[in-house]
């Protein structure tokens, strides 16, 4: 057993030493080895000029490929001399790739305006530099000219691609459409697309509290552009997180109190106050909305599961190309990630779930990633076969969907009705019931347990029995399962409701109950803890911890009821008047393995990671404290007013 024991740990150091020594000829010493820097700045058609960082191979007796990020994040480090660690870029350091990085407009050391999310202008001479085009500038165009640029001043084969994570995800997605003959690939991953329906700062019209106070207050003035100039590298507003990011923003109070905390100074909070309803700002700045036609360059789209930012981003973008623009070469590709965590070294477990080594960063890589971009930009390999590749988050492997996601021959939309009694099941009810709770604004559900002074990843796959047990959630679950239960697809939710306000939000999780007596290593299939073989696995639980009754939230979202009928022209409640509240929530591929349990829980409040509503019909943005009430809530559970969530169940 010693000798064993002595082997195993000798295994993990020599993997760990080898990773280390590996990865060691992308830090900046060793690049500087193999490629040349140049900083450029790229004249745009209006005459705005874009800062824009080159790494190129000294080796010029072949042609390299070039592979370009857009960003607002910054490309440092900045000088000729200073080199980044090119780690995240190892496949496209060891194929000899041109990398380019550029600020986007207004942004570090580019010339010009940033703009949020800036809107793309439909039928604009994308391909011409003409005087009366000079106002006719988007991200498509300053990528179009960047990349003419390029072409004809490094030492490339004439094929350009362009990834980006997030926000760069978005300047990603509008390179696709920037026409340029030589973009031959693009890969958007999570990236930012629709600020009102879905992403970091509303879903469906409910603003995510925490997260864009917190981001704007740091965004704003993060490397933009004056502040640089005035030597201001990194500006930020006293911090108001002290205690913990439940009770400090509780005490802020209104979104009034917010902005006022700040002097009204964070340019889009005023957005958010000016445009409280769906309207022309939100179309305009939302590219999947009409745009994602005639589509050039193949595109690898990617997301993850569980990204508590961008999970409806990546969905979005794809099925908009999907739709507006069949002829496109399209990839999806659909992990149990965070956000971004399939371009870090991502290890096999998070948190307190396993999903294996097909869910790594180094297996996303070698299978997805680079061997898009090696065909498309090198003509290297075969040509990747398109549809949707989508991991599934209870068995644990990967799906592929050759006609594209979601492949509606494979699953049907099935009611699952929620009874009186909290059971779920597919047949309605027959009798009358229904379950009620009161929402207090000033005691709101906390979207997780833990104390904390910012919006942790983890809630995504939180362990929701703190929730359950709160006066203010109501829970429905199926008996034990006897056979497996598959989703693939939206999760359609429709409640029969009656509130004593005018307002109320619902938000409504999907959850993996797990069997009382669960053992990871029976479920996964492992005779022993993968920890003793697998070094990157460090977080997997041990058979001690608690995981017997897990409630896993496999999907969560709200719906502000104000909506419910339109986006753009809200309506308030009926006090005691039985009504539909409908919406969608964000695709899901799950398995619920026999001897596990479907449950829904039901709440009307998820703070601070939404907003909360004063439950009174009115303006949000403006409203003060006298506008918070008590809402009694019912979910109807009836033969006449049926509750139900209809389920992507696969055949």
């Amino acid at each position: 057993m010693r000798k064993l024991i002595s082997t195993i740990i000798a295994l993990c150091m020599a993997l760990s030493l080898f990773g280390q020594s590996n990865m060691a000829k992308y830090a900046p010493e060793a690049i500087k080895e193999t490629y040349d820097k140049r900083e450029v700045m790229i004249r745009m058609r209006d005459g705005v000029s874009l800062f824009t960082s080159i790494y190129e191979p000294k080796d010029k007796s072949v042609k390299h490929p070039i592979l370009m990020e857009r960003t607002c994040y910054a490309v440092s480090p900045y000088g000729e001399d200073q080199y980044m660690n090119m780690r995240s870029y190892a496949p496209y350091i060891d194929a000899g790739y041109i990398l380019v990085f550029q600020d986007v407009r207004g942004k570090n050391m580019s010339e010009g305006e940033f703009e949020e999310i800036r809107a793309f202008i439909e039928g604009k001479k994308i391909n011409k530099k003409e005087a009366k085009n000079v106002g006719q500038t988007d991200e498509a165009s300053d990528t179009y000219d960047t990349v003419e640029w390029l072409v004809h001043n490094t030492n490339n084969n004439g094929c350009v691609g362009q990834m980006g994570i997030s926000y760069p995800g978005f300047y990603t997605t509008m390179a696709a459409l920037s026409g340029h003959p030589a973009l031959k690939a693009v890969s958007p991953q999570a990236p930012v697309t629709d600020w009102f329906h879905g992403d970091d700062v509303h879903h469906n019209g409910a603003l995510m509290l925490a997260e864009s106070v917190s981001f704007q207050s740091w965004f704003e003035y993060y490397m933009g552009n004056k502040y640089v100039k005035a030597g201001i590298q990194d500006f930020r507003f006293p911090k108001m997180m002290k205690n913990d990011i439940y009770s400090d923003y509780l005490g802020i109070g209104t979104y009034s109190n917010y902005t006022a905390a700040y002097a009204d100074s964070l340019a889009y909070l005023r957005t958010i106050r000016e445009h409280p309803n769906w309207d022309e700002y939100w179309e305009s700045h939302t590219v999947t909305k009409g745009h994602m036609h005639d589509v050039k360059p193949a595109v690898l789209i990617v997301g993850g599961l569980f990204d508590k930012e961008d999970c409806y981003g990546a969905f979005d973008t794809y099925k908009a190309i999907k739709e507006q623009s069949p002829e496109t070469d399209l990839y999806l590709v659909e992990g149990p990630w965070f956000h971004g965590a399939w371009s870090r070294s991502m290890v096999a477990s998070w948190a307190s779930m396993y999903f294996g080594d097909e869910a790594t960063s180094e297996y996303y890589n070698a299978t997805f990633e680079y061997p898009f971009f090696a065909y498309y930009l090198e003509g290297k390999g075969e040509k990747p076969k398109t549809g949707a590749y989508v991991f599934d988050s209870g068995n644990r492997d990967w799906k592929y969907y050759q006609a594209g996601w979601p492949e509606v021959e494979l699953a049907k939309a099935t009611p699952y009705y929620l009874h009186g009694d909290g059971s779920i099941s597919t047949s309605a009810p027959r009798t009358s019931g229904k379950v009620g709770y009161t929402s207090d604004p000033a005691k709101p559900v906390p979207y997780r347990a833990v104390i904390e002074t910012s919006v942790s990843k983890d809630y995504m796959i939180d362990d929701q029995r703190f929730a359950a047990q709160r006066p203010d959630v109501v829970c429905f679950q199926t008996p034990v399962l006897a056979e497996a239960l598959s989703l693939s697809g939206e999760v359609e939710v429709e409640l029969m409701v009656d509130i004593s306000s005018t307002d109320a939000d619902f938000i409504v999780k999907v959850i993996d109950v797990f069997p009382d007596a669960f053992n990871w290593f029976e479920e996964t299939g492992f005779s022993r803890d993968p920890r003793d073989a697998d070094p990157r696995v460090k977080t997997l639980p041990s058979t001690t911890l608690p995981m017997g009754g897990y409630q896993l939230m496999v999907r969560g979202e709200v719906m502000r009821g104000k909506f419910r009928e339109s986006f753009s022209e809200p309506v308030p409640f009926v006090p005691g008047e039985t009504t539909k509240v409908r919406f969608t929530m964000p695709d899901v591929r799950h398995t619920f393995k026999p001897g596990h349990r479907l449950m829904v829980q039901v709440q009307s409040s998820w703070f601070p990671l939404v907003d909360r509503n004063p439950q009174t019909f009115c303006d949000i943005y403006t409203c003060d404290e006298s506008a918070y009430v008590k809402s009694d809530i019912t979910i109807h559970c009836e033969p006449s007013a049926a509750s139900c969530i209809k389920l992507p169940v696969v055949k």
